[in-house]
């Protein structure tokens, strides 16, 4: 039998996700192997293998919102590990919303990760009703208010310098 959890505190539920140190970058997991998001769509491990091959990391654009006109930085490092999507970036502070985005998310007032692709290659267990996502072609990645997966997430945030 399993322990029993603890009972959340007021300071647990409120603690911000993020840390802050002194450069300006963001860092997650922007995808969760193995995870279920709300639309019953669940990345398989490798998924991304082939976007990470073969596209630039500068042709997947870190957005606000999905929205294709609202570019807020770059990403430095996209990797697959033993969890998932990892991504790392850096807001641009010459840009509006970079600033105004690097500011919510010092404060915890949004957090979420989430991915832009076309499937290359899916399965729906007709059991379940999930779809298990072998290969995606990704777009971009965005810094959202409700992800998809509730787990991808900003877990990382340094302050610019100055």
């Amino acid at each position: 039998m399993l322990a029993p959890s603890p009972e959340p505190t007021v300071a647990s539920v409120f603690a911000p996700r993020t840390t802050i140190d002194a450069c300006g970058t963001v860092e997650g997991y922007a995808s969760l192997f193995g995870e279920v998001d709300h639309a019953r769509d669940m990345i398989m491990r490798g998924a991304f293998m082939d976007t990470l091959a073969t596209r630039s990391i500068r042709r997947i654009p870190m957005l606000f919102q999905h929205d294709p006109s609202e570019p807020v930085g770059i990403w430095l490092d996209l990797r697959e590990d033993h969890r998932g999507l990892f991504a790392r970036g850096r807001l641009i502070p010459e840009v509006a919303r970079g600033r105004e985005l690097l500011s919510l998310l010092r404060e915890g007032a949004i957090d979420g990760l989430s991915i832009g692709f076309r499937t290359a290659k899916a399965r729906i267990d007709p059991r379940t009703r999930i779809r298990r996502l072998y290969a995606v072609d990704l777009w971009e990645i965005s810094i959202v208010t409700f992800p998809m997966l509730a787990e991808a997430r900003v877990r990382h945030v340094k302050r610019s310098p100055g």
